[in-house]
């Protein structure tokens, strides 16, 4: 369903004549991270109670790319209090990011939401690294005590994401499923509309999309 959506919103842009690379992946430089870069990791592993080194990440993935701006659509399981944690680290102290204050908004606003939509093991749980990286999860559901180790592991990976991609020199944009446009004279969900977008709405969602770009 995810790939679905971000399909729908390349096929929009595309018809409108923009210039875009699909599926984008960023090798990371290691050479990038100075002492000042690793003490912005470190802050953000310990955020969330990480235990020993924190890892790297060697690759990031991008659901598309145009000029030197880094897009991803993010859906209900990236809002939730971990995320929030690294939000409030020096790493958006020190570098902007236009969506910041929303997206804590929507951390605070829709963990129910990824309650529901993240309690599957290879979520919960995550990979093994999740529990190397950030202990043993509770019970799935109990956010009580050590939590969830993989959504800890993907909001430590989301925030990666934010500063390697700045590193690197590029603005990365974040889409939220819960973000509304105004098309058709009415507010409408950018989730709901990428699951089927109809033409009339092109010209909304290619302007929206347009504003983050700058």
């Amino acid at each position: 369903m995810h790939q679905l959506k971000v399909q729908n919103l390349i096929n929009v842009l595309l018809e409108n004549q923009v210039e875009l690379e699909e599926d984008f992946r960023l090798e990371v430089n290691g050479k990038l991270l100075d002492e000042k870069a690793r003490s912005l990791q470190m802050a953000l592993f310990e955020s969330l109670g990480g235990i020993g080194e924190p890892i790297l990440l060697d690759r990031l993935r991008f659901d598309f790319r145009i000029d030197r701006f880094l897009f991803l659509y993010d859906d209900a399981v990236h809002f939730n209090r971990y995320r929030m944690a690294t939000l409030k680290t020096a790493v958006y102290e020190v570098f902007t990011f236009s969506w910041l204050d929303s997206y804590k908004r929507l951390c605070r606003t829709f963990e129910r939401e990824c309650h529901k939509a993240g309690l599957h093991d290879r979520i919960w749980n995550g990979p093994p690294i999740a529990a190397k990286c950030f202990g043993e999860s509770m019970d799935p559901g109990d956010l009580t005590g050590n939590g969830a180790a993989g959504w800890k592991l993907n909001a430590y990976n989301d925030a990666q994401y934010d500063l390697l991609s700045r590193l690197h020199g590029y603005k990365i944009i974040r889409i939220p499923m819960y973000e509304n446009i105004m098309t058709g004279g009415s507010l409408k969900k950018i989730d709901q509309l990428l699951m089927n977008p109809k033409q009339e709405n092109y010209n909304a969602i290619l302007n929206w999309l347009q504003r983050k770009a700058v």
